[in-house]
């Protein structure tokens, strides 16, 4: 009898284990390497970058919010939680048309730019919530903020280099504006999308060789090759001219030695927000001498703008499936026979 008893207790101890193992397991969640959070009875508990967030049950789901950068709008848009905006930054930077309107109604506020926040309307609005990546030279208004408190929360998914885990902030956002359930939805089918993308991509005959950005100045910034625009490519089923470096970063390199690197190559995408080749070789002679630039494709990233506002930047950071299949599109054309572009337009 007393051998069973221990029996018992050692199955109902594992099995406890397991079960709390499970529940934490299912708790904490890992959007990247940068951000993850978990949630428990005392609230939702956040790790993004640097820093660090304890938030209680009852300080959520947050119904009045700011954002100073328009990544976020990209979000809240795909939430369909425009109304819980209160403010927001440089409105001029924000494609989303709902947005747009709710300005114009004065449901939400400028809150200023980049350049100078309107710190006292801030903290007059009283927001359960700031968005915006970190800018360090805005510390002293970010503490300013906090001490009048007002919960600042960094979100730097510009630092985030593969596309879906900038999806994936969703996630977090959902979880912080009570749309769990409808960010865990748009998470999965971009996910399911973005994998069916990639297996249709390895169908096509020929993986052509890609040039991207453009030069500043004397100087190419080239994304490195484990940048965002790098996976993208090679999700894409095409080749990088810089497919064998390691950087997370831009890549600075010479006319002459994108030159020497570019003789084979079919497409130049993301090529800056020029609006024909002949304004291109206006800015920068040097283009002409480009294979690519009189034989191949050139391809801006402006098919969604309006004014000073793109919305590859806002949407496109939450619909990487939509970037990947521009990319697709435009590489293999052949796979996506009815499909027009969303957020890429050729440059003629």
């Amino acid at each position: 009898m007393k051998s069973r008893i221990l029996l018992l207790t050692a199955f109902l101890a594992l099995t406890s284990c397991k079960r709390e193992q499970k529940i934490s397991s299912q708790e904490a969640v890992s959007v990247s390497n940068l951000v993850q959070y978990t949630e428990d009875q005392g609230g939702l508990h956040i790790k993004s970058g640097n820093f660090t967030y304890d938030i209680k049950k009852n300080q959520v789901p947050f119904k009045k919010i700011i954002l100073l950068n328009a990544s976020m709008a990209g979000y809240i848009g795909e939430l369909h939680a425009e109304d819980l905006i209160i403010g927001i930054s440089s409105p001029e930077y924000i494609y989303s048309e709902k947005i747009q309107n709710l300005l114009k109604k004065g449901k939400i506020q400028n809150v200023g730019s980049e350049q100078k926040y309107d710190v006292e309307r801030i903290i007059s609005m009283k927001p359960d919530a700031v968005f915006t990546n970190h800018i360090t030279s805005f510390d002293n208004t970010y503490q300013l903020l906090k001490n009048n408190g007002i919960q600042v929360i960094f979100l730097d998914e510009y630092l985030e280099q593969k596309p879906l885990e900038k999806t994936g902030y969703i996630k977090l956002l959902g979880k912080l504006l009570g749309k769990d359930k409808q960010a865990e939805k748009i998470y999965k089918d971009v996910e399911k999308n973005y994998a069916e993308l990639k297996e249709l991509a390895l169908k096509a005959k020929e993986k052509p060789t890609v040039l991207a950005n453009e030069m500043y100045g004397d100087v190419w910034y080239l994304p490195g090759g484990k940048t965002a625009a790098a996976h993208f490519i090679s999700d894409a089923n095409a080749g990088y001219i810089l497919k064998n470096n390691t950087d997370e970063k831009a890549v600075t390199m010479s006319f002459e030695e994108v030159f020497v690197k570019s003789g084979n190559v079919k497409y130049w995408i993301n090529a800056g927000n020029h609006v024909s080749k002949k304004e291109m070789l206006g800015m920068n002679p040097f283009y002409s001498k480009l294979n690519v630039f009189n034989k191949g494709k050139i391809y801006v990233i402006t098919g969604k703008e309006h004014g000073q506002a793109n919305d590859f930047f806002e949407s496109g950071v939450v619909r990487s499936d939509l970037v990947l299949k521009d990319y697709i599109k435009i590489f293999h054309p052949e796979l996506l026979p009815g499909y027009q572009l969303t957020y890429m337009k050729e440059l003629k």
